[in-house]
């Protein structure tokens, strides 16, 4: 007990801090490789670990010197292996709130509601009409990378601009729209895929597709399947499906109506209702 006690009065408010840093950045780390292939990797890892204690233990010294040499090499090799993850570990820190701000006022809401509304008559005639959809909306990540894979339209949104788009047989339905604030900036754009092994074989390409630009950015997708008409939405690497027009509505107007405030020189400016 008394063991027990000086340890406890041993303990300094420095060591609180840095016991509370390592905590979050342990935490945060399972948050980013939970459900992907790191997460796997790891638990190998760590059998490996485990079997290098051991033939460390019984003494056999081949198997160990074996196992060591691994591990030396394996630092690289998870350097490559978990690169995927490291990327957005670092879009992650790059996104940290303290270098940006939120403003909400009512013009700023009025917009969002207006560019929500105008997605979502969209997503609702593409749905009863199965008519496949990708529509991703760029939010602090830059999507130029994206946005160059495609035909540049920097157009104000509208329903009946997107639908038009996605309509079957013409020149840009192939492909994903790319909104950034309120303006289509591209159609026809080219999204990566998702390597996530668990994703449900009965989701096509353009499901990971939808999935694979939201684990490399902090974008939305809204996905409607061709075969069935079902809306979907990815966000963070995750898909929720069957969503009815009026949850999609709820969900975007959450997330549109935060208004990012970006430090451009010595001035401060609107990003997303931004208008020319």
């Amino acid at each position: 007990m008394n063991e027990l006690i000086n340890i406890i009065t041993s303990i300094r408010f420095n060591d609180v801090i840095d016991i509370a840093i390592i905590a979050y950045i342990v935490y945060k780390v399972f948050q980013i490789i939970r459900r992907t292939r790191a997460e796997q990797l790891l638990k190998g890892l760590f059998i490996l670990l485990v079997a290098t204690k051991l033939s460390e233990v019984l003494q056999l010294r081949t198997i160990n010197w074996m196992l060591r040499n691994a591990m030396t090499v394996g630092v690289i090799a998870l350097l490559i292996v978990f690169q995927p993850e490291l990327r957005n570990a670092l879009e992650s820190l790059g996104r940290n709130k303290v270098f940006t701000k939120f403003i909400f006022s009512a013009s700023d809401r009025e917009s969002s509601v207006e560019i929500v509304d105008e997605i979502v008559k969209a997503v609702k005639y593409l749905s009863k009409s199965s008519i496949g959809a990708l529509i991703v909306i760029e939010r602090e990540t830059g999507l130029n990378d994206i946005i160059n894979t495609g035909t540049r339209m920097e157009s104000f949104i509208s329903g009946e601009l997107l639908i038009n788009i996605f309509i079957p047989n013409t020149p840009l339905h192939d492909g994903a729209v790319l909104i950034r604030g309120n303006k289509v900036m591209a159609a026809g754009c080219f999204l990566p895929l998702s390597q996530n092994s668990n994703i449900s074989k009965e989701l096509g390409t353009r499901h990971r597709a939808g999935i694979g630009i939201t684990e490399i950015s902090d974008a939305i997708c809204v996905i409607v399947s061709e075969e069935t008409g079902v809306i979907s939405l990815a966000q963070n690497g995750r898909l929720s499906r069957y969503l009815d027009t009026k949850t999609l509505r709820e969900v975007l107007l959450s997330e549109l109506k935060k208004k990012q405030i970006d430090f451009k020189g010595n001035n401060w400016f609107k990003w997303v209702n931004r208008h020319e």
